[in-house]
């Protein structure tokens, strides 16, 4: 059944879908390698049993991540042109080869909402954290300035890499099923379902790191996947009415207040 495309994701061809996913796998893959300096702070112990440079580990993170994203991406897009959601501003410029429809994409608004979010997370951290255990593997020692500089780099991961996988993705992939069974565009309840799903995996996708430093208990849980979850929320909805790139940039702007502002403003803060 035909769907209804709004004209900055318009249907394109295979071919052209996998130009924009290459563009987007070659970010992922310098966003993943920017990564590693920050896992590395975050999980001393495990990286020193690591008989490799950190230079040989990003590489190869680089790598995987751009082959992953890059299948990824094209799959979203491919799927999304069936409920109408992709890559706006990408398929304006390498596609349409014009200049994208800012007005009705508002990235102003999109990065104030991604920095309300982190300020929401900021604001409950402190009620949960009374009740987290002790931190069994501790973060490993920074000054503030290079655990803001470690922050500013892990921010293109979050922002560009998590975005493609759990959004352009999998948030995509549950709609496109939707689609498929219902054999229309599915109604908005299955868009804000498909984004509490997203958001939920999203906070999952950090039980690893959180586990590592606290245990996984039920309070380390909850923490993980409610704070997480708030912004999840947040940035599916924006690819929702704006697409990726607007929800890239809300993620990447709440990254740079929890990941950047809050180490230079309250050093020693619980990551």
């Amino acid at each position: 059944m035909a769907t209804t495309h709004p004209a900055s994701v318009a249907p394109a061809s295979a071919l052209e879908d996998l130009k924009i996913a290459a563009t987007w796998a070659v970010l992922a893959g310098l966003s993943a390698a920017a990564l590693i300096p920050y896992v590395a702070q975050l999980m001393p112990e495990v990286f020193a049993k690591v008989p490799l440079p950190l230079g040989v580990i990003a590489a190869a993170q680089g790598a995987q991540a751009m082959a992953v994203a890059g299948v990824l991406a094209w799959l979203g897009l491919r799927m999304g042109h069936r409920v109408g959601l992709g890559s706006p501003v990408m398929h304006a410029w390498l596609v349409r080869r014009q200049r994208p429809d800012w007005a009705r994409l508002q990235p102003a608004r999109a990065a104030l909402l991604g920095i309300a979010a982190a300020l929401a997370i900021l604001a409950l951290a402190p009620l949960i954290d009374r009740a987290m255990p002790p931190m069994l593997q501790p973060p490993a020692t920074a000054s503030a300035g290079a655990t803001a500089l470690n922050g500013f780099l892990a921010s293109f991961y979050g922002g560009i890499v998590e975005e493609l996988i759990l959004r352009l993705f999998l948030m995509t992939l549950l709609l496109w099923i939707v689609a498929r069974l219902c054999g229309r565009t599915p109604p908005a309840w299955a868009y804000w379902a498909a984004i509490v799903a997203a958001a939920l995996l999203f906070g999952a996708g950090h039980l690893p790191a959180a586990a590592q430093i606290w245990g996984l208990e039920p309070v380390v849980v909850l923490r993980t996947l409610l704070l997480n979850g708030i912004a999840g929320v947040a940035f599916g909805w924006l690819y929702w009415k704006r697409g990726i790139e607007m929800a890239m940039l809300a993620h990447f702007s709440a990254d740079l207040v929890l990941h950047v502002a809050a180490p230079l403003l309250a050093p020693g803060s619980a990551p």
